[in-house]
């Protein structure tokens, strides 16, 4: 690290899915055409309505400041969605709106998390948990989920990892990278051992398996566990296909976190920008036939490319329930899975996420997203068998 830097930068590590993407439009610069199943981005527009929203905004001259926490009318339509998906009652209080998911996260762990103070996550995890409890100054905790039960969260593995110094638990559910989604037992579990859980439902909406939660395209979550020490961050990115719009959103514990998340953000991010926050109302008004044709459309996608993978030889060892990735074994082909993911993009121009970009128990894997058209994934996958022999 230079000298002069502030330590908690050398303690991050690149978020290798980005570096992909970057080197991707370097060679797209030079006049490559490369296939993108690297990002998290769904191919599909934004609702309609979600973009008339923020034009007439724009219009209308809705470029200032709002409170802090967000749009009065905005909260209470997010408390009444999640509520509606949960059937837990939501203080639109509790509430607060962000600058994207990641802000909210950011500023979730910047509440729970010092110096020195351990944060268990089971893995392979998003990539980028680890960087921000890093930046906050704490430990990050791999707790392994094994490939063959499904990658499930196992509460036991947990709770034998808590130390004196451990400050909260993650868990997400649909998980990024494998897909996975937990189950109410598990949630309730993991709840149960008495530290703040933080957890990661953006992907909800976006489930494909699992009996009952798969009619409403819902997993379970945290909150219907009742549990008092219960952080949800969630957004607008994957669910409305709005990843530009920044726009995302914290659910705070009762209490006094609501009001401390709510100066972090006066001092940190002062307000998310009004005319995407109308663009999030009409989203919830009016998104919800742009999701259902989302989920439907990644179902076909989802079964397209696990197809195609097994014909590659590259194993899914559990297929994915939920979100709109498969998490790939391909440690068979090479071992390094950044060496491999950048080989491809040379050799075929198909750009995949290397594995261990979601910590060491996913290292010889590559991530693929079905985020994209049933032409992109046909011929990426023809070209992959091309590269791969």
């Amino acid at each position: 690290m230079p000298a002069g830097f502030a330590a908690r930068t050398g303690a991050l590590r690149p978020f290798l899915a980005m570096d992909v993407l970057e080197r991707a439009l370097a060679l797209e610069a030079a006049g490559v055409r490369v296939l993108h199943l690297e990002l998290g981005e769904p191919e599909a527009p934004p609702p309609a309505a979600a973009v008339e929203a923020c034009r007439a905004a724009l219009a209308e001259g809705a470029t200032h400041y709002t409170d802090s926490r967000g749009l009065r009318s905005l909260r209470e339509a997010i408390a009444a969605d999640k509520a509606r998906r949960t059937g837990v009652p939501v203080d639109p209080d509790r509430v607060l709106v962000a600058s994207g998911t990641s802000p909210a996260m950011l500023l979730v762990f910047g509440l729970l998390v010092g110096p020195g103070d351990e944060v268990l996550l089971p893995s392979p995890h998003y990539a980028c948990y680890p960087n921000f409890v890093r930046f906050c100054g704490g430990v990050p905790v791999l707790v392994p989920c094994d490939p063959e039960d499904g990658w499930r969260v196992h509460p036991e593995r947990v709770a034998a990892a808590r130390t004196e110094r451990t400050r909260a638990v993650v868990v997400a559910s649909p998980a990024n990278p494998t897909g996975a989604v937990q189950s109410r037992e598990t949630l309730a579990a993991l709840a149960e051992l008495g530290l703040p859980l933080v957890s990661d439902e953006i992907y909800d909406g976006l489930v494909y398996e699992g009996g009952a939660a798969a009619a409403a395209g819902h997993a379970p979550s945290a909150l219907e566990t009742g549990a008092p020490g219960v952080y949800v961050v969630d957004g607008f990115s994957k669910r409305y296909a709005m990843t530009g719009f920044r726009l995302g959103y914290a659910i705070a514990p009762e209490g006094a976190a609501a009001r401390a998340l709510q100066v972090m953000q006066q001092n940190l991010f002062i307000s998310a920008s009004e005319f995407v926050q109308r663009a999030g109302l009409a989203a919830l008004a009016h998104g919800a036939a742009t999701v259902e044709a989302m989920r439907a459309r990644y179902a076909r996608r989802r079964r397209a490319l696990l197809d195609g993978l097994a014909k590659l030889g590259l194993r899914v060892h559990a297929p994915p329930a939920g979100a709109f990735y498969a998490l790939a074994d391909a440690r068979h082909v090479d071992p390094d899975s950044r060496r491999l993911a950048f080989r491809l993009l040379e050799e075929a121009h198909v750009a995949v996420t290397p594995g261990v970009d979601f910590g060491p128990y996913a290292e010889g894997f590559l991530r693929f997203s079905y985020a994209v058209s049933e032409e992109t994934l046909e011929e990426a996958l023809e070209r992959l068998a091309g590269a791969l022999g």
